[in-house]
């Protein structure tokens, strides 16, 4: 697996001018293939390829659970993956298929409502984008990366991408090996929230995404229908809710 970072020479232009080490954030190109099909290739940072793979199936409504995946193996920068569903073809057909705003607003149909009576804490929203900012590495060094938590009662799990989407899904994909239990967490995100970013985490039943960004109108919509809150642009003490503001308490 290559690195997360990668070192060049850069020139340093200021008081004074002169040549310098420097850290710029890796990106490399991955290819999945489920069932023995070309599925995709991603632009993504070269770590927790196995989480990612995992969150983005099951994000993307391809599986239900770990229960379906018979085999996954990273080799390099391909992912095979073996998965038993009898109806895995139609399901790939609807995600090839729902590339654009419209599509995603007629996949609402086929993710469950969000239940959950889970709530957090003003404090606890702060605190958590604290400690994002905290754990954060290569944001840090470079800002060339997006950042995302999924956060329990147990547990604090923080990865970074070059992708906000990628970032999700690794996270997602590690509570899902883990077995966490998504009804009692919340996500905490540097990135915008967009309709697919939305649905993806309503998916999974998590009942809360927040982020130092603001919501696009698309993922508005979406997370108003899926019965998702959110709640963006933290920053400086302060925050939005968006949607579904019960789950938030003062």
């Amino acid at each position: 697996m290559s690195e997360m970072f990668r070192n060049i020479k850069a020139i340093r232009v200021g008081k004074e001018t002169f040549e310098r080490d420097e850290k710029i954030v890796n990106d490399e190109e991955i290819e999945i293939n489920v069932n023995g099909l070309a599925f995709g290739r991603f632009s993504v940072s070269p770590n927790f390829l196995r989480e990612f793979a995992v969150g983005y199936l099951a994000g993307q409504g391809l599986i239900d659970s770990i229960d379906n995946l018979k085999k996954i193996d990273v080799d390099q920068n391909t992912i095979n993956i073996e998965i038993d569903l009898q109806d895995f073809d139609i399901r790939r057909e609807m995600v090839m298929s729902s590339d654009c705003f419209g599509g995603w607003r007629g996949k609402i149909e086929f993710v469950d409502e969000v239940v959950s009576d889970y709530a957090i804490s003003k404090d606890q929203i702060l605190g958590a984008f604290k400690k994002l900012k905290e754990e954060s590495r290569v944001w840090k060094e470079t800002g060339g990366t997006h950042i995302a938590a999924l956060v329990t009662e147990e547990d604090f799990i923080t990865i970074e991408d070059v992708s906000r989407h990628v970032a999700i899904d690794k996270v997602v994909g590690s509570g899902l090996l883990k077995g966490v239990d998504f009804s009692r967490s919340f996500i905490v995100s540097s990135g915008r929230m967009p309709s697919d970013m939305v649905m993806k985490v309503a998916r999974m039943g998590i009942p809360i995404l927040t982020s130092k960004a603001a919501p696009t109108a698309s993922g508005l919509m979406a997370a108003e229908e899926s019965g998702l809150t959110i709640v963006g642009f933290v920053r400086g003490g302060r925050f939005n809710i968006y949607t579904h503001p019960q789950r938030i308490l003062f």
